[in-house]
């Protein structure tokens, strides 16, 4: 059974810093496009930002100079580095990747999510 576990959430102050990481596990062939989006309480998910493979990346424009996208690819894990938050970063944030359970053989997952707030 695939599934994406993401840590690193918690309660900041503004301009402070948090890493989430999010790992795959499970019969994998290979991971594809990984990425990270985020719902803030009554508003719809938003994609945050995404890694392709070869690596190419795309951001929110809201969080663009402020949030780096990285993966390792040997561990099936993508990272999502975010400095000078602000309260409008508080938001709910989910992993999601397509995985290769076999070559050709695609499916998209997401994982739990792990809560991000930013307040003094």
């Amino acid at each position: 059974q695939v599934q994406l576990v993401e840590s690193g959430g918690g309660l900041v102050q503004p301009g402070g810093s948090l890493r989430l990481s999010c790992v795959a596990s499970g019969m994998i062939f290979t991971s594809d496009a990984m990425g990270w989006y985020r719902q803030a309480p009554g508003k719809q998910r938003e994609l945050v930002a995404q890694i392709t493979r070869p690596e190419t990346t795309n951001y929110a424009d809201s969080v663009k100079g402020r949030f780096t996208i990285s993966r390792d690819n040997a561990k099936n894990t993508v990272y999502l580095q975010m400095n000078s938050l602000k309260p409008e970063d508080t938001a709910v944030y989910y992993c999601n990747a397509d995985l290769q359970q076999r070559p050709g053989y695609t499916l998209h997952y997401w994982g739990q999510g792990t809560q991000v707030t930013v307040s003094s």
